[in-house]
């Protein structure tokens, strides 16, 4: 079907928000609402059907014990741009089986959208006609010119319905069903979906604790979030989202998985062939991975939580220094790989004092580093911060990108890895340090984001250092040495 109206809807965007312009525009609305075709309908998620959806949910809803009329009901909690892709892959995958799953999404209400963000995401919606055709079928797409011309509000939870996250206004994903009471989101959910950033995951949880007091059953937890905490007491250990949330709710650890892999939120909905891992308990993450899997998005699975999940919040520590080194270079590529090659060497140190088989997660850390070098928010961010047009005083969630989990990723790695009882021998001093001594960007990266003491430009200060040793000897080091330290994570 031709859409003979663009060219109205185009010359009536840039008018002056007249009684004359909303009379047409809800006129040409109900028009196009009579008379498109099915075939233009998206209402419950995507048009397509891949074979054996059906099948996949069928076969999970009887490991849930779900009866015939009681649907599986998946929850996503946060709303950001991995959350809300994640909740649009399901409702577009699953959302066509009403009758035998409902999928949601929270996400606080009252966040407002400046003119700005309006603006542009108007421009977006006209350059996708899809996305025009299904606003005007659904007689939502007024209130985008008004909030355009400046004539009323938008809330980041109303656009969710239509298909639009704030952290990612470039890639209009399906629409969602937006709930923003957080109890009535959760309170029956099977399958809850931690989308929040790590530094809000405790004390969401511990909200939602409370609406679970009833519970007969237990639900599962799929954790999205990359990012640590870091605890002193009883020894130097590390606080990963799947122990905020085992300990906020008192949900076993076996119904709380982790899933992350080097993918970009915006190209993995606009079907760029991606893979990912949840790891966990073998009893939900053989089939949680089979649910999960598409054509163009592969999930593998593995036993290994806690190391997969830190893992993914240490190359977020690196990616901020990536992206002052490339500001600052002018995009230097001879730059960008002498700071790989010492980013590299002390991730793969720490990974020593983390896991007892390191080797396993070296393909995984560096391809999850190296797309979150590439196009990531966190090497964003480092640029932004480089470039000054983005300041410290700014805080770590910016409009338009989210939470920066990296900036308090780097606080908690540096904190324990400063500890004395963790002391490793200094291979030219021969003798004992803190593991952070011997990870000069860390260092640098402590020094610039949290003390706040210097600027960016230290990162090249830092890989220009001529006392600096080969990063080779570093890994060389963490592979002669019994370096593992089980309580890290929590380990006898």
């Amino acid at each position: 079907m031709n859409f003979p109206f663009r060219a109205c809807f185009s010359a009536l965007s840039v008018s002056d928000g007249s009684v004359r312009v909303r009379a047409v525009l809800r006129t040409v609305a109900l028009d196009l609402r009579m008379c498109e075709t099915m075939n233009l309908s998206h209402s419950n998620g995507s048009s397509h059907n891949f074979n054996g959806f059906e099948e996949k949910l069928d076969e999970l809803r009887r490991l849930l014990g779900k009866s015939d009329g009681d649907p599986l009901r998946i929850v996503g909690v946060g709303a950001g741009a991995w959350g809300s892709v994640f909740a649009a892959l399901l409702q577009d995958s699953y959302g066509q089986f009403r009758e035998k799953v409902q999928i949601r999404i929270w996400r606080r209400a009252g966040r407002i959208l400046d003119k700005a963000t309006a603006e542009h995401l108007f421009e977006v919606i006209n350059s996708r006609e899809d996305v025009l055709r299904r606003l005007i079928r659904r007689c939502a797409y007024l209130k985008y010119v008004e909030a355009r011309l400046g004539d009323r509000v938008l809330y980041a939870d109303e656009i969710l319905k239509d298909g639009f996250c704030l952290n990612m206004i470039d890639t209009p994903l399906c629409p969602l069903k937006v709930v923003t009471n957080l109890q009535e989101a959760v309170w029956d959910a099977d399958i809850v979906v931690n989308g929040l950033p790590s530094t809000e995951t405790r004390e969401v949880f511990e909200e939602i604790s409370k609406y679970w007091k009833e519970r007969i059953t237990v639900p599962i937890i799929i954790s999205l979030a990359k990012g640590i905490e870091a605890a002193l007491q009883p020894v130097p250990h590390i606080i990963t989202p799947t122990l905020m949330i085992n300990r906020a709710t008192g949900v076993p650890i076996e119904n709380i998985l982790y899933l992350g892999g080097p993918n970009i939120a915006s190209e993995i909905y606009n079907k760029e062939y991606a893979n990912a891992r949840i790891c966990g308990a073998e009893k939900w993450r053989k089939p949680l991975a089979n649910f999960l899997r598409q054509p163009q998005f592969i999930v593998w699975d593995n036993s290994d939580l806690v190391t997969h999940e830190v893992m993914g919040g240490l190359k977020n520590v690196y990616a901020i220094g990536a992206g002052m080194v490339a500001a600052l270079t002018n995009e230097s590529a001879t730059s960008k790989s002498v700071y790989f090659a010492h980013c590299t060497s002390e991730m793969i140190f720490i990974t020593y004092l983390l896991a007892e088989e390191p080797e396993k997660l070296a393909g995984p850390l560096l391809a999850d580093t190296y797309v979150t070098l590439l196009k990531g928010r966190n090497a964003w961010y480092g640029q932004m911060l480089a470039k000054g047009e983005l300041s410290l005083d700014m805080g770590d969630s910016i409009s338009g990108k989210g939470m920066i989990q990296g900036v308090s990723a780097v606080g908690a790695f540096y904190e324990i890895l400063s500890q004395s009882s963790l002391n490793v021998l200094h291979p030219e001093d021969n003798k004992p340090v803190a593991p952070v001594q011997l990870c000069p960007i860390l260092k640098t990266l402590y020094k610039i984001l949290i003390k706040r003491d210097g600027s960016p430009q230290a990162i090249l200060e830092a890989l220009r250092d001529e006392t600096l040793n080969d990063p080779r000897d570093r890994i060389e080091l963490a592979q002669s040495h019994a370096f593992y330290r089980p309580s890290l994570l929590g380990q006898p």
